[in-house]
């Protein structure tokens, strides 16, 4: 089973939606440092099951930049 985050809070003003706008490399390695267990990153309109699984982010991923983020 995939561990919690360390911190409730996936980034410091509360919000995943922090990570949009930032290169995904980094978004990534501050998920991980935060606590993240899984991070996944998809391009544009990927289809994927909806599935929640605790401990995972979810980066929407165009041109290297992050342009969307969901929990689970």
């Amino acid at each position: 089973m995939t561990p919690k985050p360390t911190s409730p809070v996936p980034s410091e003003d509360g919000s995943a939606e922090s990570y949009v706008g930032l290169d995904a490399e980094r978004a990534e390695q501050l998920a991980r440092a935060r606590g993240w267990g899984v991070v996944r990153s998809l391009p544009p309109g990927s289809i994927i099951t909806m599935e929640y699984l605790e401990g995972r982010i979810n980066f929407e991923v165009d041109h290297g930049a992050v342009i969307r983020c969901w929990l689970g």
